[in-house]
């Protein structure tokens, strides 16, 4: 693997834009949540780092990863944001649940930020194993929450 061993969630901040007035929601699933919360504190710590305003972050949490994309919707429906992180992560199983659940979280969060033309950044892991998921949440790759606030960051100055 190519990236074995390499922390890919160190950033250059030079290149972060400033977050200061942009609101952000984080719909967070609570399946696995011994994993997902280690993805929402990367996420949260890397937006205050960046200036986004700790009263300017909505964080809801949603049963797994299949409702990921109804609770970023209803975020974007009911709360004034500029972006949407998505955090979740579903572990490979014996059966094919874990191709169809990837599948409808993919395209349901596409859907969605394409829908409301705001970001959504997609922070759900999809590994063969556990700890695969432990390795992208805090441990030896760094944390995906950091690396997807800091692309919310970027969409929304993009925008």
């Amino acid at each position: 693997m190519a990236t074995k061993g390499i922390n890919l969630s160190s950033y250059n901040k030079e290149f972060v834009p400033n977050g200061a007035g942009f609101r952000i929601g984080i719909v967070v699933s609570s399946w696995n949540e011994h994993i997902t919360m280690k993805l929402l504190e990367g996420a949260n710590q890397a937006l205050l780092e960046n200036g986004v305003l700790e009263a300017d972050i909505t964080i809801k949490f949603v049963p797994g990863a299949f409702e990921l994309p109804l609770g970023a919707q209803l975020l974007l429906e009911s709360v004034d944001l500029d972006g949407v992180i998505a955090i979740g992560t579903v572990i490979q199983g014996e059966t094919k649940h874990f191709d169809f659940v990837c599948a409808g979280t993919t395209q349901g969060l596409m859907d969605v930020m394409l829908k409301h033309s705001k970001p959504v950044a997609f922070c759900v892991l999809t590994d063969q194993n556990e700890q695969q998921s432990i390795d992208r949440s805090g441990g030896i790759h760094g944390n995906k929450g950091i690396e997807c606030a800091i692309a919310c960051l970027k969409m929304i100055a993009f925008k």
